[in-house]
């Protein structure tokens, strides 16, 4: 048997008016999914623990399995594994993001209005000449800053502390002053990344292109060093990763599972999808992994940008571009399998960042029929009455082993 999750970041929603009621999932054209939905067992799963902040981070420990109030140090951590950063015990790893903010002048650092969490998805190429002319001027023996993917990038602060920093994708739209760090040289030195970016000339270019500048670093994410058990020792099973993200990239390291690249895959709308679906029947057909995670960024992404359209077709790519040759692949080989798709949080259209509500999931088995009359989405799911309140949970009905 193999095991396979397909995971849509961000993907559940509410309804919304301008869908005549819908979600985005629900209005989605997605005929993959509607046919494995009336074969499969569909529900709900509480994948934010009560109490936690609803983030990737503990989501996504939660649908491999993890439970997040016993494996979850903070965001950056998982990232650093990621990069290949080698914490020490004392050391304390902090997301930092290339944001957008106002470029109004004459007017103080707190009186600007984050735009962009991602300053437009920037390039890893562009943003890694920035960051280094932020680190041209902070980096020393106590702050050292590493190289991420596209907007997201990572500060180390040897013997530093743990502090309350606010997710940019939380505050869209509103004025900074009343989200900035404590501490007095993290505000430093985002307060002075603004002079070194804004006039940038990599910025300068961008903005005469029509895109957002990545005019500031924005801290957030702080945590300590993660200690994650080995998911074979865990499961029995050798499992392969498939994201463009940094966060799920460490959380897979940690855990001890292959760290599949996909060359193209950027974690934005325009991925490839193709790529990561071939990865993934590869690496359960060709080489010897029994479980695959498929990760994708976009739903999420566009969730946060606010754009019900752009939500929509990551949706659709989801259903043709991943689960349509997944499924294709492995009926093909007559190699039995289950799979569970399913977003690790919503990430709603109405608020442009993520909710601790429950998510639907849909789970299917090749060698076991279940008939049912709905279709996977929001409503359907919630209608059948399943709910797996501890999230973390979920892979035990992936791998069968579920007990109430």
């Amino acid at each position: 048997m193999k095991y396979i999750v397909v995971l849509g970041d961000g993907m559940a929603d509410e309804p919304l008016a301008q869908l005549g009621g819908k979600t985005p999932l629900e209005y989605a054209k997605t005929p993959m999914m509607d046919t494995l939905a009336k074969k499969s067992e569909i529900g709900m799963a509480q994948t934010i623990p009560e109490g936690m902040k609803p983030g990737s981070d503990t989501a996504n420990l939660a649908v491999l399995g993890y439970n997040p109030r016993q494996y979850y140090t903070g965001r950056s951590p998982l990232e650093a594994l990621s990069i290949g950063v080698n914490m020490k015990d004392t050391d304390i790893a902090i997301r930092t993001n290339l944001v957008t903010l106002s470029g109004e002048d004459q007017v103080s650092y707190g009186e600007r209005t984050i735009l962009d969490h991602s300053a437009g998805e920037i390039s890893t190429t562009d943003a890694a000449v920035l960051l280094d002319a932020v680190k041209d001027v902070f980096e020393d023996n106590m702050y050292q800053f590493y190289i991420g993917t596209s907007y997201r990038h990572l500060l180390i602060w040897n013997k530093g502390e743990v502090l309350e920093l606010v997710a940019p994708h939380d505050i869209l739209g509103q004025k900074i002053g009343s989200y900035l760090p404590k501490d007095k040289r993290l505000l430093e030195m985002m307060e002075k990344s603004f002079s070194i970016l804004n006039s940038h000339p990599i910025n300068i270019e961008r903005a005469k292109q029509g895109l957002h500048k990545a005019n500031s670093i924005w801290f957030w994410g702080a945590g300590t060093r993660p200690a994650l058990h080995s998911f074979q020792e865990k499961t029995g099973l050798k499992g392969a990763m498939i994201s463009a993200v940094d966060l799920l990239k460490g959380i897979a390291v940690g855990a001890g599972m292959k760290v599949v690249e996909v060359e193209g895959a950027n974690g934005g709308l325009h991925t490839n999808y193709e790529g990561k679906a071939q990865a993934a029947a590869d690496a359960l057909l060709k080489e010897d992994c029994d479980f695959v995670y498929i990760h994708l960024e976009a739903p999420d992404e566009m969730g946060h940008q606010g754009s019900v359209e752009h939500k929509i077709t990551a949706i659709e790519y989801l259903d043709q571009r991943i689960v349509r040759p997944i499924i294709e692949a492995m009926e093909k080989s007559k190699e039995a399998f289950r799979i569970l798709i399913m977003p690790d949080h919503p990430t709603p259209i109405r608020c442009r960042t993520h909710t601790s509500d429950p998510v639907p999931y849909l789970l299917y088995d090749s060698t076991k029929v279940v008939k049912m009359d709905g279709l996977y989405s929001e409503k359907d799911a919630i209608k059948t009455g399943i709910l797996v309140k501890e999230g973390y949970r979920i892979t035990e009905k992936l791998f069968n082993t579920y007990t109430e």
